[in-house]
């Protein structure tokens, strides 16, 4: 027996579906992996990621991703993986919608734990 075909996601509707800001919301699954968007203000927390790569794609907004070499800065369309075991945290001067891919049941803030940590939701 197959499975229904998936429906194509729309990325600026599933944005439209919720405000609040550093809860990811998944919207596809590749194989074991999640796609995930979210909204940022702010700044995060500092962690890593020992087992896996983490990559961010921006929207709309531009984020900044903190490296302890230098930082990254992304404009809207562009990409960038943070290798597993890189220390990293995001940060946005204004609102900005990314797009992450990375294993599922991976913890948004990686060895750091702490109040900001949250589970992956579904959209409505």
């Amino acid at each position: 027996m197959t499975s229904p075909m998936p429906a194509p996601v729309n990325i600026a509707a599933a944005l439209a579906q919720f405000s609040d800001q550093w809860a990811q919301r998944k919207i596809a699954d590749v194989n074991d992996y999640e796609v995930k968007i979210a909204k940022l203000q702010g700044e995060f927390v500092w962690h890593t990621h020992e087992d896996t790569d983490e990559l961010f794609l921006v929207i709309s907004g531009r984020l900044t991703i903190q490296l302890r070499d230098g930082d990254v800065v992304l404009e809207p369309g562009e990409l960038f993986v943070v290798p597993r075991g890189v220390e990293h945290c995001p940060l946005a001067a204004e609102e900005t919608a990314i797009l992450l891919m990375e294993p599922a049941g991976v913890p948004n803030t990686g060895d750091a734990g702490g109040a900001r940590t949250t589970a992956v939701r579904a959209l409505n």
